[in-house]
């Protein structure tokens, strides 16, 4: 698994308690469903990076 990088994020308190709300109902803490939301986000913007293919030998 890839080294995950801490930093802070500052969000509206409406804003948190909504994603808060969205990450209990699908059984996920705050932080997994941050990083959902921007992974799905990127993906379908197709801005995520593209993982490099490891070639067989």
């Amino acid at each position: 698994m890839a080294k995950k990088k801490p930093f802070v994020l500052r969000l509206d308190p409406e804003l948190l308690k909504a994603v808060e709300k969205w990450a209990s109902d699908e059984f996920r803490s705050t932080n997994g469903q941050m990083e959902w939301i921007i992974n799905k986000i990127l993906k379908e913007q197709g801005r995520y990076p593209k993982k490099k293919k490891i070639e067989d030998d």
